[in-house]
Parts: structure tokens; C-alpha cells; sequence
């Protein structure tokens, strides 16, 4: 006998749907598995013959040939388990057909027959929805992560025996199984986001908190240089804290990047907020753009719509920050495989910290005990290419005395994020009805379009171009950071205090890179 059972397999951060043919037919016993298979779903014979003898039910010796198709993508991972033993079963005539129809089936088997959870659910209920399916069946551990997507029927796995009558009760009674609306989405939007860190607790540092509320306004990418221990890594965690939350539609892509990694339990009880990810200095570049022998995102695509903080810049691998210069262009990694490409989402704001030099003094010479060479070395970690991505680089001093210990209380940061989104709602605005949602993803053709100037900005930035040694990607940096500067304004024009600015914050770099 034949049977068909459709389940998904995960392809980047998308899902694809898979069918699994069971046959059945006399002849020299044998379990036959074909359809471009990783050792793992080769594996899955031994665990579904033992899981359906524990199950208590009994199988003939026969001839058993099961198909993955499509048969030119390759299938890895264990979700495949539940779905090659229903197709199993329905073709030895133990389950009728009409059971199996119309859902969607994923998750692994242990050897009692026990379904255990599975990473990747969230894209695969995607998948079934999108294919016009309304009803997936996902282990118990996945349900919660399988109900953020609205209007799909969930049916919770615990072992294989409870799944057979779940289908069957399914089949004679589907008015007693509702689809879920989402509830989870709801329930967590309106938290507030939890941080550790707030700006009222960053004392003085004027500039710096200036410089982080136009980058969280912007979207733009910062720097920040100074010596250790001047606030570096508390402002840049802080800037977390001002940003809006995440819309259902970031929120669901953001999801399924962790569901593809296991993580999903990280973004259900923060589902609305924006990532912070940070990661050690000696992260592999797989680690930071993703890969692996199964390609999986990395911590780029983790820090998608929100924040990726690498402090200490310059003791990251030089490859592994070289990697990051085509994402923050593309907002996009593609990784090319032989089993395929993967595409992964990289939107992000990255913020970096580091110290001017191995001493960390420098360039107050006083302190600073860095030879020239010394010095030129520390700072050649960092590409030019690089360093002209950022389009704010500050200046961190060490905060002085009384300013630490003043009593005047400092802006916290649900004041600051008040105005972030105040000016982001701006841009939402002056970008309807086009691809582009922060000032920092104007493309040069649209820069005449909506960041017109005043004749004196414009003479001041003109002036600023040779003077500067301005690439042209440094050029539009200033135009877009000067945009955000005149929204947080509410001008409607790029006026000349708007330019000069923006001038400032790409000139920290000149001075510690171009000293003599």
C-alpha cells in the first residue's frame, strides 16, 4: 500500500515543504530510505522501528521504501521522525489515509515512542500556512512557539500512540479543536522591555548620550574611543533601553531566526523588544555571520532589528570584522553552499567600543605609553573600509569627579525613548509606501529626494568634502546622520548646525587615525 504524509524542512531561516511517500509491498524484508538524506534522517530507520515496537504495535515483515521528496534539497536534522512513521503505518493500514490528510507533521522520536521537541517549528508552521494548510501537529515542548502563528490549529504530540488518536479524533470531531489567534503575540506586546541598565544611572557624558539617542534614532552605526572604565559598554547597553519596541511583523522574522536555532524560549517571554547581542572577542566567523556544517544564522542575524555590541573591537579577528562590511550595506548574509543558499537577515545597528591603543591612553601623551609603532599597529586592526561604515564615531572621556557625584538626576532612558520614537514615527512617515523605515537605509539615488538642504548646509558641507578626505560612502553618511539631526528637530530642512553636526561625528576618526 501507499501513503503521504506532509511534513517541513528548514532552509536559512524559510521553510520548505517536504512529502514523505511510504510503500509497502511483499518481498524480502527491508527499510529503504531515499531522497537525498543526511546520516542523521538515514539514523531515523533504527529509532522509528524501535519507537513503533514500543508503542505496542506490530508490523509484518515487509518490503518498506520511503521517499523525501522534492528529492534536490537536501534533508538533514530529526524532525523528519514523526512524519516517516505516520507514512509508515498508514501504508501498512493501520492508520486510513484520511487521517494524515491536511496536517502538517513535525517533530522527533524517541525509542519509546515519546516525541521530543525539534528546532525550527515557528518558519515550518509558516510554511504550512502559507501552503494553505490549517492544521499542524508539533511535540508538546514546540506548541506555544507553533501558536504565534494565527489562525493555524496546533495539535500537541506527546508520544506516537497519542498522536494516532489525535488524528483520529481530529478526523470525527474537528469542531472541538479551535485555531489559535495569536495569543502569545498579544500577551507580551505591551511589556515593558527589562534591562539592567538605564541612562539616569550614565552620569555627565553629554555628547555620548547625544551621540547614542541620534544613532537609536537613526538606526545609524556608531563607534565609540576612549580609555577603560570611561562608560563605553554601559552607554552602549543602554541604548537598548531607547529603542521602540519591535513591530508583529519584525517581531515574527526576528522569531524565527531563534526558533531555527533552539532559542525560541529567549524571545517568547520578550517577544516585542529589540535584541542586544554581544559577543566574546573570540568568536569564530561562522559564529558571528553563520554557518557550520548545517548552515545556521549567527549572532549577526541574532541581533537582527536590534542591537550587536562588540566591545573591545580591535581584539576581534581581523576576517570576522571583515565579514560584517557586506551585511551592514545589504542588511542581508548569503551564505552559499553546496547543498544550497542560505539567506539570513542582517538589519542591524552596530555599536563598538575600543580603546585608542593597547594602553588605552592615548593620545594624551602623559599617560600613554604606546610607542608611534605601537600605536599604528593597534589602530591598522580596524579597516578603513570598515571604520567608514560607521556613521558616528565619539570620543569617550573619563567622566570627571562632580559630575559623578552630582545629585541633579540624569534623563532615563523611557524619556529618551519617548523622543527616539517620536522622530522614527517622522520617518515612518516621509518613507510610506517604499522599502526603507530609518533614515540610516536612504539609498544615494533617493539623498536629493529627502535630504534636501539649506543653501548654508549646503556650502558647509561642500567646503567639508576635500577637507575631510570624504569618500563618497562617507558623504552620504554625513547627509543621512544631518537627517535625523534636523527630525529630532522637527526641521524640515538639513540646516547648517545640522551639518556641522554631522561633520563632528566623522571627524573623531581623523583625529586618532591621521595623527602625526
Amino acid at each position: 500500500m501507499y501513503s503521504i504524509v506532509s511534513t517541513a524542512i528548514v532552509c536559512g531561516i524559510r521553510s520548505v515543504l517536504v512529502q514523505v511517500e511510504a510503500d509497502v509491498c511483499d518481498g524480502m524484508p527491508a527499510f529503504e530510505m531515499v531522497g537525498i538524506l543526511s546520516s542523521e534522517v538515514r539514523e531515523a530507520k533504527e529509532r522509528i522501528r524501535a519507537a513503533i515496537r514500543n508503542s505496542n504495535i506490530r508490523l509484518s515483515p515487509k518490503k518498506i521504501t520511503v521517499n523525501l521528496y522534492p528529492a534536490d534539497i537536501r534533508k538533514s536534522g530529526t524532525v523528519f521522525d514523526l512524519p516517516i512513521a505516520l507514512a509508515i503505518l498508514a501504508a501498512y493500514g493501520r492508520i486510513p489515509q484520511e487521517y494524515l490528510d491536511g496536517i502538517l507533521f513535525a517533530g522527533e522520536i524517541s525509542l519509546n515512542g515519546e516525541i521530543r521537541p525539534t528546532a525550527g517549528i515557528l518558519p515550518m508552521v509558516l510554511a504550512a500556512r502559507e501552503a494553505g494548510k490549517q492544521v499542524v501537529c508539533v511535540p508538546r515542548e514546540n506548541v506555544r512557539e507553533a501558536q504565534v502563528v494565527k489562525g493555524i490549529t496546533i495539535l500537541p504530540g506527546e508520544s506516537l500512540g497519542q498522536v494516532i488518536a489525535l488524528t483520529e479524533s481530529y478526523f470525527r470531531e474537528p469542531g472541538k479543536y479551535k485555531p489559535d489567534m495569536g495569543s502569545n503575540i498579544e500577551e507580551t506586546a505591551e511589556k515593558p522591555q527589562n534591562a539592567d541598565v538605564d541612562f539616569a544611572a550614565i552620569h555627565g557624558q553629554k555628547v555620548l548620550k547625544r551621540a547614542c539617542e541620534i544613532a537609536a534614532s537613526g538606526r545609524h552605526n556608531m563607534l565609540m574611543l576612549g580609555s577603560p572604565g570611561a562608560g563605553k559598554t554601559m552607554a552602549a547597553r543602554a541604548v537598548a533601553t531607547i529603542l521602540p519596541p519591535l513591530t508583529e511583523e519584525e517581531a515574527l522574522e526576528l522569531a524565527k531566526v531563534y526558533s531555527v536555532l533552539g532559542m525560541f524560549g529567549q524571545r517568547e517571554m520578550n517577544f516585542r523588544e529589540r535584541p542586544y547581542r554581544s559577543p566574546h572577542h573570540t568568536i569564530s566567523l561562522a559564529g558571528m555571520a553563520g554557518g557550520g556544517t548545517v548552515p545556521k544564522p549567527g549572532e549577526i542575524s541574532l541581533a537582527h532589528k536590534g542591537v550587536l555590541f562588540l566591545d573591545e573591537l580591535t581584539e576581534f579577528k581581523r576576517p570576522v570584522l571583515e565579514v560584517l562590511r557586506q551585511p551592514l550595506e545589504e542588511r542581508e548574509i548569503r551564505l552559499v553552499r553546496g547543498s544550497g543558499t542560505y539567506f539570513y537577515p542582517a538589519d542591524i545597528m552596530l555599536i563598538a567600543a575600543m580603546n585608542p591603543c593597547s594602553c588605552g591612553y592615548f593620545p594624551d601623551r602623559n599617560r600613554c605609553t604606546c610607542s608611534k609603532a605601537m600605536i599604528e599597529r593597534h589602530l591598522n586592526k580596524i579597516s578603513r573600509p570598515l571604520l567608514d561604515r560607521m556613521d558616528i564615531c565619539v570620543e569617550v572621556s573619563r567622566p570627571a569627579l562632580w559630575e559623578l557625584t552630582n545629585s541633579q538626576p540624569e534623563e532615563n532612558s523611557a524619556l529618551i525613548r519617548s523622543r527616539v520614537a517620536r522622530t522614527q514615527t517622522i520617518q515612518g512617515e516621509r518613507f510610506a509606501g517604499s522599502k526603507i523605515l530609518y533614515n540610516s537605509q536612504i539609498p544615494p539615488s533617493a539623498i536629493k529626494d529627502w535630504c534636501a538642504m539649506e543653501a548654508e548646509g549646503e556650502k558647509l558641507l561642500s567646503e567639508s568634502f576635500e577637507r575631510l578626505e570624504l569618500t563618497a560612502r562617507g558623504y552620504y553618511r554625513v547627509l543621512r546622520v544631518a537627517r535625523t539631526i534636523a527630525d529630532m528637530e522637527g526641521a524640515v530642512k538639513i540646516g547648517r548646525a545640522h551639518i556641522y553636526e554631522s561633520l563632528l561625528y566623522r571627524s573623531i576618526d581623523r583625529k586618532v587615525w591621521d595623527w602625526e
